[in-house]
């Protein structure tokens, strides 16, 4: 079977500010967590390599199971300090059967600009792989185009964090963007339920979770694709 890229930020801060983010745990633990439990491997990528940054609020919504992978050497080396750049996977494509997006605020930055990531996202698709994202994970699937430079999420129904749970966290003001009016400019349709409530869709090979209650369900969808 083929394996499954996770996909991690490598920013630190808030743009413009001094206020610490990054990848928020929950969202590539617990999914590989249940990658794990079906016998499927993860590869780690970051637009830039190296470092993976935690947002440190993230850590204050942890359960066991999620303390469990990250206590384990192989997710904090692979993941958090050696996880692999994305200009490096160029001819990698084929070996991965999807494509996952986690979230935490500083995806927001350096996720939807990175031709690297657009370009892994892009070949996966065509080579019938399935796109995948968590919460802010959306950010990276923005500007991915097809073969035929139409936006992929164009006329896709996707989820992503929203703006009252934008509201709730107190960044409204700091986020650069909000979701739904980013997917709505490329044509795509923002489906979304209560705020922080687990809600996860699938429209052909792009699957989307909504928040960091999305997580697992957003995997196991993903995985019975694979699976198939």
């Amino acid at each position: 079977m083929k394996k499954v890229l996770v996909v991690l930020t490598n920013t630190t801060r808030y743009e413009g500010t001094q206020e610490p983010t990054g990848l928020w745990l929950g969202e590539a633990a617990e999914f590989y967590d249940e990658l794990n439990k079906v016998g499927i491997t993860a590869d780690f990528v970051s637009p830039k390599g190296g470092f993976v940054p935690l947002d440190p609020r993230s850590m204050k919504y942890t359960d066991n199971a999620i303390m469990k992978v990250y206590e384990t050497t192989d997710f904090q080396k692979r993941a958090l300090q050696e996880s692999l750049a994305a200009g490096d996977l160029s001819a990698r494509s084929g070996e991965y059967g999807a494509i996952y997006y986690t979230g935490g605020h500083g995806v927001m930055w350096d996720f939807p600009d990175d031709e690297n990531l657009q370009q892994l996202a892009a070949a996966i698709y065509e080579q019938g792989g399935i796109v995948s994202s968590v919460c802010h994970g959306i950010a990276g699937l923005l500007n991915v185009k097809d073969s035929s430079g139409v936006y992929l999420i164009s006329g896709k129904a996707v989820t992503g964090f929203t703006k009252a749970e934008e509201i709730l966290a107190g960044k409204l003001r700091v986020v650069p963007f909000l979701n739904r009016e980013e997917v709505l400019k490329r044509g795509g349709i923002f489906r979304k339920k209560r705020f922080y409530s687990d809600h996860s869709i699938q429209d052909g090979r792009l699957i989307t979770g909504q928040n960091p209650f999305s997580v697992r369900s957003t995997a196991k969808l993903v995985i019975k694709e694979l699976t198939r």
